[in-house]
């Protein structure tokens, strides 16, 4: 069974860092599109960065471009988010999402809290 399970949220103070994890398993990760979207209360889910199948192209929202950096590592079906120079706006619950673009076949993990306050 498909499982996409995240991890790494927590309490941060503004400016600290945050590694989050995604650990895929039941589908084959290497074929899939993986994504980060975030959710802040009251607000729409907005895409926070993505990374190809292979890990050779990755595209990130202006609001964290040069803070955030997003990896895979396809031997693990994992797909991290290394969160920098984090900000309170950044306040979110953090989902990863897997595409499999052929048959736009997709799958959402649960989400993991991560809270920017001082």
């Amino acid at each position: 069974q498909v499982q996409l399970v995240e991890s790494g949220g927590g309490l941060v103070q503004p400016g600290g860092s945050l590694r989050l994890s995604c650990a895929a398993s039941g589908f084959t990760f290497s074929t899939y599109i993986m994504s980060w979207y975030r959710q802040a209360p009251g607000k729409a889910r907005e895409l926070v960065s993505s990374i190809s199948s292979s890990g050779g192209t990755t595209n990130y929202a202006a609001s964290v471009k040069g803070r955030f950096t997003i990896s895979r590592n396809n031997a693990k079906n994992t797909v991290y988010l290394q969160m920098n120079s984090l900000k309170p706006d950044d306040t979110a619950l953090y989902y990863c999402k897997a595409l499999y673009t052929a048959s736009s076949t997709n799958y959402w993990g649960q989400g993991t809290q991560v809270t920017v306050s001082s």
